[in-house]
């Protein structure tokens, strides 16, 4: 009878808060729409999952500036750096089944990376590619992806760096370092880092539109374009504080081929009906993929990242943050948000859940801006102030 009485009220709650949450999304979904026109955004999507269920998916605008097509829940758009929960949950999964070590040193697979202080390189751990404590300096050579130079050619320039403290002392957030996990990856199991993301994640979460790389997305019918801004204009509307308002005016251009090279860092390709499934997974509720011990390994902070308490929108809300594996890892006064974003150049991607609160919540735009950040923050901090009052 107990039995039968806990779960009826299991049940009770989690309607109870389903609608609360459909009755929030109302009114979040207009203030979205509202956000997205004033910075005049072609085009974007956001799903809330509750449980194992999505709540709400919306979708906004066009993928490009014609106007011909709608976004919808299986429009294809870059992840840009959320592609990283995808490296480390493959990296830490492989890991877990002894086929790779954390405590491995990333020459064990890389020998020509080196750098310039001798045997700092042997130092540098799989474990530390994945939590940016490598003790490199931020953004090591990033510039680089931009200039067509091949991964050989880049990781052949490291032996001119002097690494900035010893790894586990200092947070330095990578790209082409992080993209190093491919080749472990590759060489643990034998088979290319996007066929192993496709049949041990993506085919598993039945994530029918996600891929890896520039071709993959090339080849989708149903894609957004990127969109990079060309100018701000002042208008002669004004709002109620009486200042005049802008009008932006975004370009559409070519999809870049720069942050595909490093796969695990900046490859994946996925819908928002994709990113509910891979929410609903990492909430525990895929537990035959995505194991307890797995979700613990990956969210586990490793490291502080004192710069994103002063993070615009967020810092009014953040009373702590690191970095674990892949992932960040924000403290919203009593609750967890597991949490990471994506830019590449005309797209933007946020993506985070609340293990606590049992939610999950992806947006997803074809354009630079920096509005995301924004509804990403109110979002939490309102669900947060909903839910812990229900």
């Amino acid at each position: 009878m107990i039995r039968v009485y806990c779960l009826f009220l299991t049940f009770f709650i989690s309607f109870s808060y389903a609608n609360t949450l459909q009755g929030f999304n109302r009114e979040f979904s207009t203030h979205v729409a509202e956000q997205l026109e004033k910075y005049n955004i072609p085009g974007g999507a956001y799903v809330i999952v509750k449980n194992n269920k999505i709540v709400s998916l919306e979708t906004f605008g066009h993928v490009d500036k014609t106007k011909l097509q709608k976004v919808d829940s299986n429009t294809v758009f870059r992840l840009a750096s959320v592609s990283k929960t995808f490296a480390s949950t493959i990296t830490t999964m492989l890991a877990q089944e002894h086929v790779l070590n954390l405590s491995d040193p990333i020459t064990k697979y890389v020998p020509d990376f080196s750098l310039a202080k001798e045997g700092a390189a042997e130092k540098i751990q799989l474990k530390h590619i994945l939590s940016h404590s490598s003790g490199l300096m931020p953004n090591s050579y990033d510039n680089l992806l931009h200039e067509n130079w091949s991964m050989d050619k880049i990781i052949g320039r490291f032996d001119r760096i002097t690494p900035i403290c010893q790894p586990e002392k200092c947070y330095g957030y990578q790209n082409i370092t992080f993209g190093l996990l491919q080749p472990a990856i590759e060489i643990s199991q034998n088979k290319s880092y996007s066929t192993l993301l496709t049949e041990r994640l993506f085919s598993p979460l039945k994530m029918d539109n996600s891929s890896i790389g520039l071709k993959a997305f090339q080849e989708q019918i149903n894609t957004a374009k990127p969109h990079v801004l060309r100018k701000t204009i002042l208008t002669n509307k004004r709002n109620k504080q009486g200042k005049r308002l802008k009008q932006y005016i975004w370009r559409t251009v070519n999809v870049e081929p720069d942050f595909y090279k490093v796969a695990p860092s900046a490859g994946v390709n996925s819908s928002i009906s994709d990113l509910a499934k891979w929410l609903i997974a990492n909430l525990g509720h895929n537990p035959d993929i995505l194991s307890p011990a797995l979700l613990n390994e990956v969210t586990t902070p490793r490291i502080k990242t004192k710069k994103d308490l002063r993070r615009r929108y967020w810092r009014e809300y953040l009373t702590d943050a690191h970095y674990g594996y892949g992932w960040r890892i924000y403290q919203l006064q009593e609750q967890k948000i597991i949490y990471h974003s994506g830019w590449v150049e005309g797209f933007r991607a946020d993506i985070g859940y609340s293990p606590g609160l049992d939610i999950g919540f992806a947006i997803l735009i074809n354009a630079e801006a920096n509005v995301i950040n924004q509804i990403s923050s109110e979002f939490w901090s309102q669900t947060h102030q909903l839910l812990t009052k229900s």
